[in-house]
């Protein structure tokens, strides 16, 4: 123990008596501050869908990269993107539940952190859409433009005869590709909280739980591939959206979750803990536990929640 424990803040609202001290803490104390959080993310993205509309970058008619068909039936519509990237991950996590029965507190943040991955992506990704403008490969065949129009000359958008004009405007919402971050929010997330439940990035871990845990992400990579087959997107579109996905999904699961090198990786941070810690401070990996090496906290490494045995 240190000789001087780390001062605390007396003018902290959790330091307080009465009503405004009993919130502070409940909001220190539990995710609240996420599920707020969440609460933005949602209505900004509804209001971004509602209101906004995509910079319509000037385009050539004889571009060739610009002249692919409008696929009317698409390999992975959005229905079937939100039950691949967000209900089949729901269902593992609710399997694995049934099985492992974790505490409550390990289920909590698990499907907490798929929520926040799955929620911060699209509203990540629709921002960027509208502030790039880039044409889909098939911007021509959406805008249908009229008549007369010059093929070797800049035009705009007020050339296109579209009537649809959910059609028109999604034209130039193609980089980065919505599909694929989606997929690798969810899927990537999964494929991360598999490979710490089963540690396998341990000494000699076996070649099969491995693979086992790369499969949501090989099914995150086959959704983006579609999108290309579509013709939705180019190569670049759908790597930029798995990037943002998968950075979404690492950054929202190491959150809640220690490193997936940690020997307790399957572990899931104890909120109790970590709000005691005042200030940023450096957690303690394997390494520096073993060697003794105390955090910002004064402790010897941060406990972790642990899961109680079941009979």
């Amino acid at each position: 123990m240190p000789p001087f424990p780390p001062p605390r803040n007396s003018m902290a609202f959790s330091n307080q008596p009465g009503p405004l001290g009993a919130i502070a803490r409940f909001w220190e104390r539990t995710y609240a501050a996420d599920y707020v959080a969440l609460g933005f993310v949602a209505a900004g993205f509804i209001l971004i869908q509602l209101f906004v509309t995509p910079f319509h970058r000037m385009f050539y008619l004889d571009n060739m990269a610009i002249q692919f068909p409008f696929a009317k039936s698409e390999r992975v519509p959005m229905p079937w993107s939100i039950v691949y990237s967000a209900v089949f991950p729901t269902l593992v996590l609710l399997l694995w539940a049934l099985i492992t029965r974790p505490s409550a507190h390990k289920l909590h943040v698990s499907f907490l952190g798929l929520v926040v991955s799955l929620a911060v992506t699209p509203f990540l990704t629709d921002i960027i859409k509208n502030a790039v403008g880039r044409p889909r490969p098939d911007l021509i065949d959406r805008c249908k433009p009229e008549p007369g129009t010059p093929e070797h000359k800049l035009v705009t958008f007020s050339v296109c005869m579209q009537a649809n004009e959910h059609i028109l405007q999604e034209g130039w919402r193609s980089f980065p590709s919505g599909h694929s971050s989606f997929a690798f929010a969810g899927l990537g997330f999964l494929s991360l909280f598999l490979a710490g439940q089963l540690h396998v990035f341990r000494p000699r871990a076996d070649l099969g739980r491995c693979l086992f845990t790369f499969i949501p992400t090989l099914g995150a990579l086959m959704i983006a591939i579609s999108r290309c087959e579509d013709y939705r997107h180019d190569v670049w579109d759908v790597t930029a959206g798995a990037i943002l996905g998968s950075s979404v999904a690492y950054f929202t699961y190491r959150r809640y979750y220690p490193s997936l090198r940690d020997k307790r990786c399957h572990v899931p941070y104890d909120l109790a803990v970590v709000k005691g810690v005042e200030g940023f401070t450096k957690l303690t990996d394997d390494e520096e536990r073993l060697l003794g090496v105390r955090d910002g906290s004064g402790q010897e490494g941060l406990p972790m929640h642990m899961d109680l045995p079941r009979n």
